[in-house]
């Protein structure tokens, strides 16, 4: 009879504990922010009378091209690139991204940019007003490739590198993240 009560309070306690936290479990993310009137986005960071934005410079894409981004599906006849920019250390500056020596875009912490590329050897190169970084990707049509844009900012100063990153990991921190730009 003692061990029948005991199992049964510590099932009411584990049911109670779950009923209380799982309200909880969507705070665990920020929400993410609209965009602004004129498309552009902007990253906030800080209380609101200490508030540090970092927008983009061009619109971004819609709500509609975001979901269909995260599905994370290849492109027929072309490599698909993922760059995802999400650090613990990385929540102030704008990052041009230039795929191919074509159009940059900008980047700012906590988004990313889907990019279909030719097949082949690609090669991104990322700037900011510190200094740039580059990093050659290389895939076949109906593949699909992650890039991890990987920075650190501090009061003296600010370094990034982009690196190849890992599918699962990148995939789920771009979950959680805004599409900036959408290219190809």
């Amino acid at each position: 009879m003692g061990q029948t009560l005991l199992t049964h309070r510590r099932g009411v306690l584990t049911g109670l504990l779950v009923a209380g936290l799982t309200p909880l479990a969507g705070c665990m993310n920020k929400p993410l922010r609209p965009a602004n009137t004129d498309g552009t986005y902007c990253y906030s960071v800080g209380k609101s009378l200490r508030r540090n934005e970092t927008c983009t410079t061009a619109p971004i894409p819609t709500m509609q091209a975001e979901a269909e981004a995260k599905r994370f599906e290849p492109s027929p006849g072309l490599l698909t690139v993922y760059v995802v920019r999400k650090r613990w250390g990385d929540a102030k500056n704008v990052v041009r991204l230039t795929p191919n020596q074509g159009s940059a875009v900008t980047m700012v912490p906590e988004s990313f940019v889907r990019l279909r590329l030719t097949p082949g050897t690609n090669k991104l190169a990322a700037a900011w007003d510190e200094g740039n970084t580059a990093l050659e990707v290389t895939g076949k049509a109906g593949e699909v490739v992650f890039v991890e844009l990987i920075g650190s900012v501090w009061s003296w100063g600010s370094s990034y590198r982009l690196e190849s990153g890992n599918p699962t990991e990148s995939r789920a921190r771009a979950l959680g993240l805004r599409l900036v730009a959408d290219i190809g």
